[in-house]
């Protein structure tokens, strides 16, 4: 069964809540939401992060397998949908890579 968007976005969200106690909580947290410009996440965050990851969907779903495949530039651009698109394919399958996540 395919993994829902909706549901990994909303748990994804309420994670990074509890990781970000800073957030606005009328604002809404979409797949268009970048990690370090709309959040301004630090890395402590990201460790925070993958954590709760981690203890949600367990080892099928490796954040620091995902954002090891991305370059700098792609990793200060990374968006919200693009997590719940990895975690989405991890949880329907073998682990995807961060081009087949990104439509590349």
């Amino acid at each position: 069964m395919p993994a829902d968007h909706d549901t990994i976005l909303t748990e994804i969200s309420q994670m990074l809540r509890a990781v970000l106690p800073g957030i606005d909580p009328d604002e809404e947290i979409t797949m268009d939401t970048s990690f370090r410009d709309d959040l301004e996440m630090e890395s402590i965050d990201v460790i925070s992060l993958a954590g709760r990851l981690q203890a949600r969907y367990g080892d099928s779903v490796n954040f620091a397998q995902f954002v090891a495949g991305l370059d700098v530039d792609s990793l200060r651009a990374l968006r919200v949908g693009e997590l719940v698109g990895h975690i989405s394919a991890a949880l329907d399958g073998p682990p995807a890579t961060v081009a087949q996540v990104a439509g590349q």
